[in-house]
């Protein structure tokens, strides 16, 4: 009869975790498919065998396994990789069922609030991670943030690494931590700052003549 409760109550965790929390914020349905097939596939494991004396060890055993073998087939942003432990965390939970009754429902009930509030949109809600390609080789750190700060106005930069200097091409490819600058509607305000001019381009010395100037020069010639 426990096992027929803890399945109910396994379907209605991985349920609010994949298709209440993560569906409606990232939008990624191939994952929810995943979180359920492989909670479900734990789930489905760990009661098979939390009845024998190596049930503890080969259910942590198989916890591994499968994480080692799904961050390996494909990359994952963090976010989704907490994702996916929680969706093992509870299958392997609810599938070994400990006493007392309370503790297995207590501690699935925890795993989702922490996801709820850990990826809510209130926390740390202008933070950004991103990958920019600036359009010049940058060699110094203090020439660098000073063409981030330009590139993003009213940002503030926490961190940048500079992952690739290209002299041949004339770019720079940097990951830079930074907060976004507060939204605002007046004028003057860093939502209104002027996107940065692009450098200038000198034409080449010998220019060939187009097909129409050449046209032109002939008649004049005759």
């Amino acid at each position: 009869m426990n096992i027929l409760l803890f399945a109910a109550v396994d379907l209605v965790a991985i349920a609010v975790l994949a298709i209440g929390l993560y569906l409606p914020r990232h939008r990624r349905r191939d994952l929810v498919v995943s979180y359920f097939g492989i909670n479900i596939g734990v789930f489905a494991v760990a009661a098979a065998l939390s009845g024998s004396s190596v049930g503890i060890g080969m259910g942590l055993g198989l916890f591994g396994v499968l994480s080692i073998i799904r961050l390996r087939s494909t990359e994952l942003e963090q976010h989704e990789i907490a994702y996916y432990f929680c969706a093992l965390a509870i299958g392997l939970i609810a599938g070994m069922a400990p006493d007392p009754l309370w503790l297995p429902i207590a501690l699935i009930t925890l795993i989702l609030l922490v996801m709820f509030a850990a990826d809510g949109s209130k926390v740390l809600p202008r933070y950004r991670h991103q990958e920019i390609v600036l359009d010049r080789a940058v060699g110094g750190d203090e020439e660098l943030h000073a063409y981030l700060s330009s590139v993003l106005p009213g940002a503030r930069i926490h961190q940048c690494t500079v992952q690739q200097v290209d002299l041949v091409n004339d770019k720079t490819i940097v990951k830079v931590r930074f907060s976004a600058a507060a939204p605002s509607s007046g004028l003057g305000g860093p939502a209104s700052a002027r996107p940065v001019p692009p450098l200038p381009r000198t034409k080449p010395a010998g220019t060939a003549l187009t097909a129409e100037n050449h046209e032109v020069i002939s008649q004049e010639s005759r």
